[in-house]
């Protein structure tokens, strides 16, 4: 694969590997408002590595039109230095409109992050979890499972779960679900304690429960435990 210098360059070699069969399955699982061309994220990643670093700030300038293109333009940007990755974090933040992009991009640039966790929890997560738009939010719950989850902000993580128990957005839940699993898996007390007493409603109690009980990583001891605190679901009855 040659080097690629211009978006052009980018955006025709990411197309050369469409799959129309991975594209259809892709479809049923991607609720994007984005074209989708069908192009693994393993391909676009083997892409990524060909752009030239010179030309990285060049290219990201580019308004991105295709799914690939976003999920490719946020794999440059968690190739940049942590300060230039910030510069461009809240532009691709705005482009997500699906879990994939988020959660992809959110998983890329966990390395830049490491060594700068108090900084860029206080200038981004933070208004993430702060914001009206759901996928703003999945993103800062995404990057607190990603990053976050050590003795030192477990408790953050609880508290900023708390403030989110009433948002019903899907992708929010579901975010705070597979966060939740995590800390479970690292940290089972607290986490146990959080969920016992926590202020989650059912839907939301019921799917981190569940979530835990699918992970291999969990005793079947701790998973009997779990069962027992499931919360009873209430459904409104049609008219």
């Amino acid at each position: 694969m040659k080097t690629i210098k211009t978006y052009d360059e980018l955006r025709n070699e990411i197309a050369s590997f469409a799959d129309d069969l991975y594209r259809e399955f892709s479809l049923k699982i991607i609720l994007t408002k984005r074209p989708l061309i069908g192009v693994r994220i393993p391909k676009i990643r083997e892409i990524v590595s060909h752009v030239d670093k010179n030309s990285f700030t060049e290219i990201i300038s580019y308004e991105p039109i295709a799914y690939e293109e976003i999920l490719a333009r946020g794999m440059i940007i968690a190739r940049l230095p942590f300060n230039k990755m910030c510069e461009y974090f809240d532009s691709q933040i705005n482009f997500i409109d699906d879990w994939s992009t988020c959660d992809t991009f959110c998983s890329s640039i966990r390395p830049a992050i490491n060594k700068h966790r108090e900084e860029f929890l206080n200038e981004k997560i933070e208004p993430l979890l702060k914001s009206k738009q759901v996928f703003s939010i999945r993103a800062g719950l995404v990057l607190l499972k990603c990053c976050y989850i050590t003795p030192d902000y477990l408790h953050l993580i609880f508290d900023r779960v708390a403030s989110l128990a009433d948002n019903d957005a899907y992708y929010v839940k579901m975010g705070i679900a597979w966060l939740l699993c995590d800390c479970f898996i690292k940290f089972p007390d607290e986490t146990l304690s959080f969920l016992q007493n926590s202020n989650l409603p059912a839907w939301t109690h019921n799917k981190t429960i569940s979530k835990i009980c699918d992970s291999y990583r969990v005793p079947k001891e701790a998973k009997d435990c779990l069962k027992i605190i499931r919360k009873k679901e209430h459904h409104a009855k049609n008219d």
